[in-house]
């Protein structure tokens, strides 16, 4: 599984710092984060919010944007050594810079700087989307939408929402979705993982998404899943990331294969991988032992998910031929 070219859609930046990285982080700052891991060292949390305060603890030792660009080439280095040829990762100006605009492209050139390493040295491609915090409310989704408007291009394609999916409604992000789509910024919205299937329709019909991050809890409601299929909506699941965090209790009892025999168009990333001792290898591990699926299956999956990708046609078509290989 480690040997066949992937395309993952649904990263957090920051959600993927393996912990020995945040711990040689923190140390550096003579900050002590030790509450966030267990005996073993891992990130240690009791369930989805509790994952939300650890996550921001852990990130509140990435303070500079060279912080971030040696924070992307870990990543970075994981996911190349997982077989990923193309990752499409969420960065938060709310993290990076404080939502102030200069500030962030300080941070997104070192992250861009990052990148272009790991592409000449690691032969995996990345870009990136700008993610708003629900939680943290409209008025900040906002400027966080000007960050991304601002700095829209070849390499920053998107723009999303993630955060507690049970804090305030789609409809009050509106403004911030607006702004980023009429810079060119294509959209991606988490839905469906804490909410059911109503919270997806709410967002569908306020935030017009080509993307579903999660999306999964769409079985619930049949009907629903006959529109994303009808649509062409396409589903970021991470079935990793719904057993660790108590959605589903096994990949085997996770409906990604329901939706997908039933033409939903679904792909598969890792969401957080450290966090849910994940990596897409061994997603594609878990998938192959839980629905016996096989290599025409996950070429199936890669393909999907680099149509689905942000990207530029170019960047499509030499990732293609890697997939192709």
């Amino acid at each position: 599984m480690k040997e066949l070219p992937k395309v993952e859609l649904h990263l957090h930046l920051e959600g993927a710092a393996p912990p020995a990285f945040v711990r040689g982080m923190a140390a550096e700052k003579k900050e002590d984060i030790s509450g966030i891991f267990d005996a073993r060292g891992a990130y240690s949390y009791k369930d989805f919010w509790h994952f939300l305060k650890v996550y921001e603890t852990a990130t509140s030792v990435l303070r500079s944007p060279e912080d971030y660009r040696r924070l992307t080439l870990a990543v970075l280095e994981e996911s190349a050594a997982s077989g990923v040829v193309y990752s499409e990762c969420f960065l938060s100006p709310d993290f990076c810079g404080g939502r102030d605009v200069a500030a962030w492209r300080d941070y997104l050139a070192a992250i861009r700087d990052a990148a272009d390493q790991a592409e000449r040295t690691l032969g995996i491609t990345l870009r990136g989307i700008v993610t708003c915090i629900r939680h943290f409310g409209p008025d900040k989704a906002r400027e966080t939408a000007l960050c991304a408007a601002e700095t829209a291009g070849d390499w920053l394609v998107g723009f999303g929402i993630a955060g507690d999916e049970k804090t305030a409604e789609p409809k009050d992000f509106v403004w911030a979705f607006d702004c980023a789509r009429e810079a060119g910024l294509r959209i991606t919205a988490h839905a469906g993982e804490w909410r059911g299937p109503q919270g997806i329709r709410d967002t569908l019909a306020a935030l017009a998404p080509e993307r579903l991050g999660h999306g999964v809890r769409a079985i619930e409601d049949l009907a629903l899943v006959d529109e994303l299929a009808e649509r062409g909506t396409v589903l970021e699941v991470c079935p990793g990331s719904n057993v660790a965090l108590g959605l589903y209790p096994s990949f085997r009892a996770h409906p990604i294969a329901e939706l997908d025999r039933r033409g939903v168009k679904v792909t598969v990333s890792t969401d957080d991988p450290p966090f849910f001792h994940t990596t897409m290898a061994r997603e594609y591990e878990a998938l192959h032992r839980a629905f016996d699926w096989d290599e025409g299956q996950f070429d199936k999956i890669a393909k999907a998910s680099l149509d689905a990708a942000f990207c530029d046609a170019d960047t499509k078509a030499r990732i293609a031929k890697l997939l192709e290989r």
